[in-house]
């Protein structure tokens, strides 16, 4: 039996040089070829002789093939692609968990591509995770880049969009009931006593799901008030950067509540963090000078002032349902593309006490 000596830097640090099917190859002095058939269990095609050298200098060199190389050569990489606008954004972080506990128990791996909230970046995203042949994509993003959709189509992989639809894109849509989940929240606010009330979001335009939410507030308020006189209702849309317009905003909102107590709607888990922060700058409490419920269900939320109010939507359950869908259409489904909703859940804190409670 011939073995070629082998490296010692390879034999004894495989972390600083690991070994390639090549090495193998010289190292039992056969081809390439040969060492590719006894890794696909085709060693039936070989002398035992052939096969045990193999066998010997894969131990020596401690190779392992790489998955993604053998995936391709059979044509499925198993990856899926997922883009997300903003990964600091808890809701993204909690979609991406319950996506990828879904795609691990299905035998696939997720790659994940973060756009910053640049909405330039999406058709960056899909080619970037194109060539590392994904063999889907779950979409996360802004919505705005209308070329994204057509590169996704082009590239002819199926898609589903989780949260933001994407116009002209024909695909599975998975997201949270936002109409629902906002009248949930303002109907806590009105039976707490809140008859000033304010939407407070990023902006709006071209983002559907933000959309949905501003829309479903001013329904909600055109609805209620021909019932309920003295409810009214405003909306504010700012950037990270713009504190001084959030601030003039709660002012405003206090000043037209006159003896009563405001109540603000937050758009996500972002926005309620810059409500708190405005309130800490003009020196409110929390539940006492202002009302608040957010959406998104944080870690954090029980532990910021008196506790947050929030509307709890279902994002593990989005991120596997997602997923979910993605590999049914992978493994052959066929249907018309499908749009799933989800119902969202109030969790009632300190930060939108009753009114009527607030005494003594």
């Amino acid at each position: 039996m011939s073995i070629k000596k082998i490296p010692p830097s390879i034999r004894t640090n495989p972390a600083l040089a690991r070994a390639t099917i090549a090495d193998v190859a010289r190292a039992a002095n056969v081809s390439k070829a040969t060492v590719s058939r006894f890794l696909n269990h085709r060693d039936q095609l070989l002398t035992k002789e052939i096969a045990a050298r193999v066998e010997l200098a894969i131990a020596d060199l401690a190779y392992s093939p790489s998955p993604m190389a053998q995936a391709l050569k059979r044509g499925r990489s198993k990856l899926i692609g997922l883009v997300v606008a903003d990964v600091t954004n808890p809701f993204s972080v909690a979609v991406l968990r319950g996506a990828e506990k879904a795609c691990q128990e299905a035998g696939y791996l997720l790659m994940l591509f973060n756009l910053g909230n640049d909405s330039r970046r999406e058709s960056e995203a899909i080619e970037a995770l194109t060539a590392y042949q994904v063999e889907g994509f779950i979409l996360n993003t802004l919505g705005r880049d209308t070329k994204a959709a057509a590169d996704a189509a082009r590239h002819g992989k199926p898609v589903v969009l989780v949260d933001r639809r994407h116009q002209g894109m024909q695909a599975d849509f998975v997201s949270l009931d936002n109409a629902g989940a906002v009248r949930l929240g303002l109907c806590h606010l009105v039976e707490a006593g809140y008859r000033e009330l304010l939407f407070v979001s990023e902006p709006v335009r071209d983002i559907s799901s933000r959309e949905e939410r501003k829309a479903a507030f001013h329904a909600f308020i055109n609805t209620v008030a021909q019932d309920t006189v003295e409810l009214q209702g405003h909306t504010f849309e700012g950037t990270e950067n713009d504190e001084q317009g959030l601030d003039d905003a709660l002012r405003s909102m206090r000043e037209r509540a006159g003896s009563g107590l405001p109540g603000v709607l937050a758009s996500n888990a972002v926005v309620t963090l810059r409500i708190v922060a405005a309130v800490a700058r003009l020196g409110w409490r929390l539940g006492a000078d202002i009302g608040l419920v957010g959406f998104d269900e944080t870690e954090w939320a029980p532990y910021v002032g008196p506790g947050l109010s929030t509307i709890a939507q279902p994002t593990d359950e989005l991120g596997r349902i997602a997923a979910g869908c993605l590999i049914e259409r992978l493994r052959g489904l066929e249907l018309p593309p499908r749009q799933i909703y989800l119902s969202g859940r109030l969790v009632t804190r300190g930060s939108s006490l009753a009114i009527a409670n607030q005494t003594g």
